[in-house]
C-alpha cells in the first residue's frame, strides 16, 4: 500500500472517530501514531511521537496563549465586565434594541482582553441577559446576541485561535493580531446594525431604554479605563515594535492584575482566575500536541501536497474554490469545535490556499471568522450551549432560533471580506510600510 493511500485511510479513520465522539486530541494522536508506525516502523514512529509534546511545548510563541487567557479571566473575576456593559448601556441604550446593541459592544470590549469565546458568552449570560429580560426583551434575541457576541473573541485580538493559526502555518502572531482588528470592529458594527434593524421593524423584540443625562453617561467611562488601558498597551507595544506578542501579553496581564488588586480583588477570585487559565491552557496544549503528531504523519504521507495539487488543478476560478473550502468549514463546524477543526484541516488546506495565490494573513482572518460561525452553528454550536447552561430558563432551541439572524450576518460579513480583502490587509501593510 502506497503512502498516500495510508494517509487517506488514516485521515478517514480519524474523522470517523471524531464524529463518534472521541476527543479530538486523543483521536489525532492515535491516528498519527498508527500512521507513522505503519509507514516507518515502530522504533522510528514511536520516537517521533515521543518527542513532539516537549519540542512543541518549548516553543516560545506558544507562551502567548496563557498570557492572553489570563488577562480575560482576571478581568472577569475582578468584576471589570459589569463596568463595560453599564457604560455601553448608558451610551447606546436609547436606540432600538439598545440593550442588545450594548451587549454587542460590551462583549467586543471584553473580547479585546479575553481571547476566549466561551468565557465571553458565559460572562455576559450573567451580566447582560438579566437586564434585557427585565426590560421585556424577546428572550431569543437576548440569548442570541450574547452567544453571537461571544464569538467576537475569536477574531478581536488577542485571540487564542489566531495564535493557534499562526503556530500551525508559521506566520507572524503580531501581523495576524493587527490584521484582525478592523475585521473584528466591522463584525461588531454589523451585529449592531442587524439588531437595530430588527428592533426598528419589530419594537417588541427589544424596546429602547431611557437615556440618562450626559453627566451620568460620562460617569460610566472611568470604569472602562482598565480594559481600554490593557488594549492600548498590547497594541501599542506590538505596533511600535517595543515588545513581542508574548511580552505584550505578559505586560497586559501584569497591568490588569495590578488594577484588579487595587480595586480590591479577593484572593479566592485570583485563585479561580489562575485555575481557569491553567485548565483552558492545558486543554489547548493537549489539542496542539495530539494534532501535531497527526500533522507529522501527514507530512510523511504527502497528503497536503497531493491535496494542493488537486485543488489547483480544478477547472474553476480561485474564488469559487475558496467558497467551496469555506462551505466545507461550515459543514465541519456543525460537528467539531473551532480549535480542533483548525488543527485538523489547516495542514492539508493551507498549502492548497497558498497555491491558489491567496495571502496567508488574509486567509487566516477569513478562516478564524469561519470559526466564529461554527461557534453558533447547530448541533455543536458551543456558545449556544454555554448560554443555555448559564441560563437554564432559556431552552437551547430558543438560543438557536435567536442566533439565526446573526448567522446570516456572519455570512454577509465573510462575503464582504472576500470581495474587499483590503479591509483585512490594510492595517498590517500600513504599519509595516
Amino acid at each position: 500500500m502506497d503512502e498516500l493511500t495510508v494517509g487517506i485511510l488514516v485521515t478517514v479513520g480519524l474523522l470517523f472517530a471524531v464524529f463518534l465522539g472521541v476527543r479530538v486530541f486523543v483521536a489525532a494522536a492515535i491516528a498519527g501514531m498508527v500512521g507513522l508506525v505503519a509507514m516507518i516502523g515502530w522504533d522510528a514512529g514511536a520516537g517521533i511521537v515521543g518527542t513532539i509534546p516537549h519540542s512543541k511545548s518549548a516553543n516560545y510563541v506558544l507562551s502567548v496563549l496563557p498570557m492572553f487567557i489570563l488577562i480575560g479571566f482576571i478581568a472577569f473575576h475582578a468584576g471589570l465586565t459589569h463596568s463595560l456593559f453599564n457604560a455601553a448601556k448608558a451610551w447606546v441604550g436609547w436606540v432600538p434594541g439598545g440593550l442588545a446593541v450594548a451587549s454587542v459592544f460590551a462583549t467586543a470590549g471584553f473580547a479585546a482582553v479575553s481571547g476566549a469565546s466561551t468565557a465571553t458568552a458565559a460572562v455576559f449570560s450573567r451580566v447582560a441577559i438579566p437586564y434585557m429580560l427585565e426590560y421585556k426583551y424577546d428572550r431569543r434575541l437576548a440569548a442570541g446576541v450574547v452567544a453571537a457576541g461571544g464569538t467576537l473573541a475569536s477574531l478581536i485580538p488577542p485571540s487564542a485561535i489566531l495564535v493557534i493559526y499562526a503556530i500551525i502555518v508559521e506566520e507572524s502572531v503580531g501581523t495576524l493580531i493587527l490584521a484582525a482588528f478592523i475585521p473584528g470592529v466591522i463584525s461588531a458594527i454589523i451585529y449592531a446594525a442587524l439588531i437595530i434593524g430588527q428592533c426598528w421593524m419589530k419594537p417588541e423584540l427589544g424596546p429602547a431604554v431611557p437615556s440618562p443625562p450626559m453627566l451620568e453617561r460620562i460617569k460610566t467611562l472611568p470604569g472602562t479605563l482598565p480594559i481600554v488601558a490593557v488594549v492600548v498597551i498590547i497594541f501599542s507595544a506590538m505596533m511600535l515594535g517595543w515588545a513581542t506578542p508574548t511580552e505584550a501579553g505578559a505586560l497586559g496581564a501584569s497591568v490588569i492584575l495590578a488594577i484588579a488588586l487595587v480595586n480590591g480583588m479577593k484572593w479566592h477570585s485570583l485563585q479561580e482566575a489562575l485555575m481557569e487559565t491553567a485548565k483552558l491552557t492545558a486543554m489547548i496544549f493537549s489539542l496542539i500536541w495530539g494534532v501535531l503528531i497527526f500533522v507529522r504523519f501527514l507530512g510523511f504521507a504527502g497528503l497536503p501536497e497531493a491535496f494542493a495539487t488537486w485543488i489547483v488543478g480544478l477547472p474553476f476560478p480561485p474564488l469559487v474554490i475558496m467558497i467551496f473550502i469555506l462551505l466545507g468549514y461550515a459543514v465541519l463546524g456543525m460537528f467539531m469545535d473551532a480549535i480542533g477543526m483548525l488543527l485538523l484541516t489547516l495542514p492539508v488546506v493551507y498549502p492548497a490556499v497558498i497555491a491558489l495565490g491567496y495571502d496567508p494573513i488574509w486567509f487566516g482572518i477569513i478562516v478564524v471568522k469561519m470559526c466564529e460561525v461554527c461557534l453558533i452553528t447547530p448541533p455543536v454550536g458551543l456558545n449556544c450551549y454555554v448560554v443555555s447552561a448559564v441560563r437554564p430558563d432559556i431552552p437551547l432551541g430558543d438560543v438557536f432560533k435567536g442566533i439565526f439572524p446573526f448567522f446570516l450576518a456572519d455570512a454577509a460579513t465573510i462575503g464582504l471580506f472576500l470581495a474587499f480583502p483590503g479591509m483585512i490587509l490594510w492595517l498590517p501593510q500600513f504599519i509595516n510600510s
